[in-house]
């Protein structure tokens, strides 16, 4: 099976710079610069000379060139080795490749409040186990310290 081709409906070139937010149809591509928010119904490329200084709300993002910005991007992030993201990720699916720079924070759990919740408590669950053990394993080093004194007063 092969995968669709990328069609690429608009190309910001190098020395281009959009001021304001920025929206379009399909999939575009960056290499100039773009100064606010970009919103757009499939993918964003930022080539390696491209940067947005906004958030991006797409389907997939990849990153070659600079973003200072939070993503949602539902379906997949991708930060090439000349990547350089400083900003929250919010997405289903993220490769970042080696020597890319990420300062942020990704949540990949896109079904939330269901999860969390059983998650929290499950966690509390452990915490209350975990805590017994260790009261239990001090109580019982006390009681041999103390032990262990008492016979060396014996002598």
């Amino acid at each position: 099976m092969r995968k669709k081709e990328l069609q690429i409906s608009t190309i910001i070139g190098m020395s281009a710079e959009c001021n304001g937010d920025f929206t379009a149809d399909g999939a575009i591509r960056i290499d100039g610069t773009i100064n606010g928010n970009v919103v757009v119904t499939d993918t964003v490329i930022v080539g390696a000379s491209g940067c947005i200084n906004g958030d991006i709300h797409a389907q997939k993002v990849v990153i070659g060139g600079e973003v200072y910005g939070n993503l949602d991007v539902p379906e997949k992030v991708e930060l090439t080795s000349t990547a350089r993201l400083i900003g929250d990720i919010t997405t289903n699916g993220l490769v970042i490749d080696e020597k890319a720079i990420f300062q942020g924070s990704c949540n990949m759990n896109q079904d939330g409040g269901r999860r969390a919740k059983t998650n929290n408590k499950a966690i509390k669950e452990m915490k209350k186990s975990a805590k017994s053990v260790i009261t239990e394993a001090l109580r019982e080093a006390e009681d041999s310290s103390e032990n262990e004194g008492m016979g060396s007063y014996e002598d």
